[in-house]
């Protein structure tokens, strides 16, 4: 039952949820494993946790379903009924947001990782900029614009609506936006050329080659970016709580870090 249970859950996130999603599972060969715990999580994550979930399929044999895109896409997805047994969200906002609708267990909510807001620009730019207030980041664009997360909804694109706020820059490039659907698409269209600077995590730009960082924010121009982890409301299962339990694990810690991660650097909210 439990086997045709997950069959069912993942044929319906691929048939209904394709354009949603980015990728669901970490990428792997050799023997089929049996499906573990559905994750949905945030975009950023992929790189990292596409590495951290091959980790224990290895150890379990049991391979995490995860399905990557935009926080907001994905909690809203949750809140229509959408089958997960763990969320990871790229802010609290949007944990809340199903906490608030009763749709997470709150004890098991834990802040797992922090990040760093970035401007970025393809490899090869003769880009040099600082991230400081008044930053001529309007002369630097030339006749291009700057890549950034949708700024209404997407947490990467509020923290960097933040930033560049804080800093005194935002009215000076507000029009001036390539807004993507989530901080992956952001990133690629940097990496590809498209935009001379983007705005995403330093996470990212560490995961993409073709591109590299000019400067990153001050954390005190933006809200601490936290990523929370939490199991949804029902879903209590003996892999889910062993998959949050791996999350926290050295090992795990160790990846993100390599990665671009780091520690989060406040307590979980409400």
């Amino acid at each position: 039952m439990l086997k045709n249970r997950r069959t069912t859950l993942i044929a319906a996130l691929l048939l209904g949820m394709a354009p949603v999603f980015m990728q669901l599972g970490p990428p792997g060969g050799g023997l089929a494993a049996e499906p573990g715990p559905t994750v949905f999580a945030a975009a950023s994550l992929k790189s990292a946790l596409d590495r951290v979930a091959a980790d224990w399929q290895e150890k379990t044999g049991r391979k995490p379903v995860i399905a990557y895109a935009a926080t907001s896409a994905l909690a809203k997805h949750i809140t229509q009924g959408a089958e997960a047994e763990i969320f990871i969200s790229a802010d609290e906002g949007w944990m809340d947001y199903l906490a608030d609708r009763g749709l997470i267990e709150r004890e098991s909510r834990f802040n797992l990782l922090g990040n760093r807001l970035a401007l970025v620009a393809p490899k090869d730019s003769p880009i040099d900029l600082a991230a400081e207030p008044g930053m001529p980041l309007g002369a630097h664009l030339g006749e291009g614009r700057l890549a950034i997360a949708g700024t209404d909804a997407v947490p990467a694109g509020k923290y960097a609506k933040a930033a560049l706020q804080s800093l005194g820059v935002w009215d000076a490039v507000k029009t001036r936006l390539a807004q993507a659907d989530n901080v992956r698409a952001a990133l690629r269209l940097v990496a590809r050329g498209e935009t001379p600077l983007g705005i995403v995590y330093a996470s990212d730009a560490a995961a993409e080659p073709a591109v590299r960082i000019v400067s990153l924010f001050p954390e005190t121009s933006h809200p601490p970016i936290v990523y929370p982890a939490a199991r949804l409301k029902g879903t209590e299962s003996a892999e889910s709580n062993l998959f949050l339990n791996h999350l926290k694990s050295p090992g795990a810690a160790a990846r993100f870090e390599a990665l671009g991660f780091g520690a989060p650097s406040k307590a979980v909210g409400r």
